[in-house]
């Protein structure tokens, strides 16, 4: 249970933030590693409804290789919710399915990931441009071309979030973007744990990145950020900035690697319910 997380991370009471446009200046910067790079526009800087690149996620989470993946929630994917911020925030998962899937040997399980992200995106009414992509993927998955199964994952997310855009509803690319995190994250930091060692568990403490989706999806739509589920991820997305500071010139401990990995599992938990 969150409420259970050790005193470490305890948390402030949730402040929300304003509505419309101004929502998107008061956001955070996106950590600069994590943007994919169609997002840098030359003299006009970024798109104020830029989002962290899933992709960019693995290639730093990539490290840590093997990650850890079990397929045993994709059958969850089959019913899908009526909230539109969890079915955004399971669509960010299931892009995050993908990758994992083909870096740990379980390609085959990529055409019901392909077919269940074709079936997402079209319930939020991002689905026109998806088919090719996923079509993309089964191809990607079946001949074991990871690289190319990332481009293909990155212009999956790039395609909804343009497409959300376009439906003025940005606020959702954030969550998909956060979907895809946390399920990085869970594969990542239970690896770590499984076999420690401090430079790999180092990559994990990425206090940037917690800080950054605590405060953006507490600047969302208040009809999003309000949500129950929604206030209960913010509160452990702080917990979890606070486990992730590290020490200068420290290295990181087994016990503080639990920590991450226990709060990362409630919050992908979360994303996939």
């Amino acid at each position: 249970m969150w409420d259970a997380l050790p005193m470490k991370a305890s948390l402030v009471l949730i402040v929300t933030f304003g509505l419309g446009i101004s929502q998107a200046q008061e956001r955070p910067e996106i950590p600069e590693d994590l943007l994919d790079d169609e997002h840098f526009r030359n003299e006009s800087g970024l798109n104020e409804f830029t989002v962290p690149s899933i992709v960019k996620v693995f290639n730093e989470l990539e490290k840590i290789s093997p990650l850890t993946y079990t397929n045993n929630h994709l059958k969850k994917h089959e019913i899908l919710p009526l909230d539109r911020s969890r079915l955004a925030l399971r669509l960010g998962t299931l892009i995050a399915d993908g990758f994992i899937a083909v870096q740990t040997g379980n390609s085959d399980d990529v055409p019901d990931i392909a077919s269940h992200l074709s079936r997402y995106a079209k319930a939020l009414g991002a689905g026109h441009r998806i088919k090719r992509h996923a079509a993309a993927l089964l191809d990607h998955a079946k001949a074991k071309d990871l690289p190319e199964l990332k481009k293909a994952l990155a212009a999956t997310q790039r395609d909804v979030e343009r497409e959300l855009i376009g439906l003025r509803d940005p606020d959702l690319s954030i969550l998909i973007s956060l979907g895809g995190w946390l399920q990085a994250l869970e594969a990542s930091s239970s690896a770590v744990e499984a076999k420690f060692t401090p430079d790999k568990a180092k990559i994990l403490f990425r206090e940037d990145v917690a800080d950054y989706y605590a405060e953006s999806i507490g600047s969302l739509n208040p009809k999003i950020s309000e949500q129950a589920h929604i206030l209960k991820m913010r509160i452990l997305l702080q917990g979890l900035r606070n486990a992730m500071t590290l020490t200068p010139r420290k290295n990181p401990t087994v016990e503080e690697v639990k920590e991450i990995s226990g709060v990362a599992k409630q919050l992908a938990e979360i994303a996939r319910k």
